[in-house]
């Protein structure tokens, strides 16, 4: 019997019901495990299925009654298809009893049993390391009077306070937007900390990670710029080489089981937390040692990770309000001299380890990018009007794709523009990519390899020089879309960007920019890194930074990449462009978010360009938050 049948008596239409076939195949699988007459287990194993493709560790069945449709992301006219009794028919589910259950029902939660599990380990060892006494390290009150700035007015200093906490704790969390001095904080702790260990005659084994091969780069070179303006001191033993997650983890593949191997790290710093999901992060907490020391570091408001989870976002909850307990404030007091009582609180022994960064250095207060972000953050319906009103049209070039003539640098551009094309093949939309990649353009037309002269293409032999240069100005721009598919979607869009600048439809050509798509170890490849295709004496290769040297890599080697003229938001994360242009579809979607629009914006350090062709789905998506369900909320941590 199929599960559309022993779903009848619930709904004779169930075959409306926006399940995957993955989702109904588990819980045939399920049932035909362990048979049950009731149909509404059958929904509700299918249900959690359907939750766990969307990212969400459960379903979170106490508010499927009141909240069904919005809980699972589905039109309301679907509610009509859930039964009012359906969350009471979870107590009886006949398959949560026992250790190896596949389901498991723990506070109103029904999960996966892995995403359970790796609750349960997250939540276990980060109260381990919470429980963990460290005392502060000598001439600590000394040490940070040396690397922050007495006389600043900024009370408190969010950066002294953070590197305070950090200084006599096993597990931080530090959380802020772009430009607010994550990786500067952590830098002045390594400082701090490296200099009393050098002193000591033993140095801190330290390692530096994030998620994305990207983000890795991003990471070391952000701290590499830091470390010079450390007092001399403290500048000996800082590592500036990061590594991905799963190269830390010695992961080859995602659904690599087994207990992870010791770190064998003094301390370990993890950059773009909220990339991390629910199983990775289980892995990271078992693999780091106790007596070593855990800093993760993100943007609690940034998308959350594609896989299950929104483990930073659910750590860092109620960071805004802080919640110091009066110990904590004290102790901050005598260490730092900053004055945490108006953030004080009884907040959980979480709470007491967490930090939210809150001055942005890179967006002002009168930034228009800051203002964008900071409206579409908190979902100020009057602010986002305001400022969509007041955002110019973007410039349009008359030059076609071949005249490099102008001078970008003649006529400033504003630093928010927007467009509203007719459609994603309009001409302002590749006249914007034409512009905002000119410089780019102009280094491969004088390589020989630019639009029509990609022909002759052999001819020419790119240097290290060269490619390196030609990485960098493709960097400054960067089309992100909010979709893969659809007119609007990045398939699509790399298509007709591909068109509009000269090059080929398809297949490999000189000047093709690629990001790879999955972790090729054999090739020191990771998930995120760009590289672009270029002629050498023997043909087109790749060529991928590492660093100030090229990697170059033969096209046929690479089968796992894709053309990156756009890529998605979610793929963006962990970059940063001079200027980015941020495509929204021409009709709402449950993918479009606040979290992806503020994500979106975010990427951009100097210049945006939001094309919205319609302005009621930018309305609509910075109104519609991301809720994803799970237990980690930091209440469940309280002492």
């Amino acid at each position: 019997m199929t599960l559309l049948a022993l779903l009848e008596p619930i709904e004779p239409a169930a075959s409306g019901l926006p399940l995957t076939p993955l989702d109904m195949a588990f819980a045939q699988f399920l049932h035909q495990a362990q048979p049950s007459a009731d149909p509404r287990h059958l929904l509700l194993a299918a249900l959690t299925s359907h939750q766990y493709g969307r990212g969400h560790a459960c379903l979170d069945v106490t508010l499927l009654a009141e909240h069904g449709v919005a809980v699972l992301g589905w039109a309301p006219g679907l509610q009509a298809f859930l039964p009012e009794d359906l969350a009471a028919g979870a107590a009886s589910l006949p398959w949560i009893h026992g250790t190896a259950s596949p389901l498991v029902l723990a506070a109103g939660r029904l999960y996966l049993r892995r995403n359970w599990q790796a609750e349960q380990t997250i939540r276990a060892a980060i109260l381990a390391r919470l429980t963990l006494p460290m005392a502060a390290p000598e001439g600590l009150v000394e040490s940070l009077n040396s690397l922050f700035d007495a006389s600043t007015s900024t009370q408190p200093d969010w950066q002294k306070v953070a590197c305070a906490l950090a200084a006599h704790g096993r597990f931080t969390l530090i959380t802020g937007g772009p430009g607010t001095g994550k990786t500067t904080t952590v830098v002045r702790l390594l400082g701090l900390l490296q200099s009393q260990a050098v002193a000591a005659g033993k140095p801190l084994r330290i390692a530096l990670a994030a998620p994305t091969g990207k983000a890795a780069a991003r990471l070391g070179e952000s701290i590499a710029q830091a470390v010079q303006h450390l007092p001399p001191q403290m500048q000996a033993h800082i590592p500036t080489q990061a590594q991905t997650l799963h190269a830390l983890l010695h992961l080859r593949s995602s659904s690599q089981t087994g207990a992870p191997p010791a770190l064998a790290f003094d301390l370990v710093v993890v950059d773009e937390a909220s990339m991390i999901d629910l199983a990775l992060m289980a892995r990271l907490l078992v693999a780091v040692p106790l007596q070593a020391s855990l800093i993760l570091l993100g943007d609690k408001d940034q998308l959350a990770s594609v896989e299950a989870g929104a483990v930073l976002g659910q750590l860092c909850a109620g960071a805004e309000q802080g919640a110091y307990l009066p110990e904590t404030v004290q102790w901050v007091s005598t260490h730092s001299g900053q004055d945490l009582s108006a953030w004080a609180g009884q907040g959980s022994r979480l709470a007491q380890h967490t930090v939210m960064l809150r001055q942005s250095r890179r967006f002002a207060a009168d930034s228009l990018i800051g203002q964008w972000a900071r409206a579409v953050n908190t979902g100020q319906r009057a602010e986002l009007e305001r400022l969509w009103q007041a955002t110019p049209v973007a410039y349009q070039p008359a030059a076609a794709v071949d005249d490099f003539q102008a001078d970008l640098h003649l006529q400033p551009s504003p630093a928010v523009t927007r467009l509203q094309p007719a459609s994603a093949r309009a001409a302002d939309v590749a006249g914007l990519a034409q512009r905002g990649w000119q410089q780019w353009l102009g280094q491969l037309k004088a390589l020989g390899t630019g639009g029509q002269a990609a022909k002759q293409a052999k001819q020419a032999n790119c240097t290290d020089a060269q490619a390196l240069a030609l990485l960098a100005a493709f960097a400054q721009f960067q089309v992100l879309c909010a979709l893969r598919e659809g007119a609007w979607g990045v398939t699509a869009m790399n298509r007709s960007l591909s068109h509009a600048l000269g090059f080929a439809p398809e297949g490999w050509f000189a000047g093709r920019p690629v990001m790879v798509t999955r972790n090729d170890y054999h090739l020191n490849l990771m998930n995120g890194d760009v590289g672009l295709c270029l002629p050498r004496a023997k043909g087109l290769r790749v060529a991928f930074a590492l660093g100030d040297t090229v990697r170059w890599v033969l096209p046929s080697r690479l089968d796992a990449v894709e053309t990156v003229f756009a890529m998605t938001v979610h793929k963006s994360q962990g970059s940063e462009f001079e200027h980015v242009a941020l495509v929204l579809p021409d009709v709402a979607s449950p993918v479009l978010t606040r979290e992806l629009l503020y994500t979106g914006i975010t990427r951009a350090k100097q210049r945006l360009t939001l094309v919205v062709p319609q302005a009621g789905v930018l309305r609509q998506a910075a109104q519609t938050q991301i809720l994803r369900s799970g237990g980690l909320f930091f209440e469940s941590l309280a002492t």
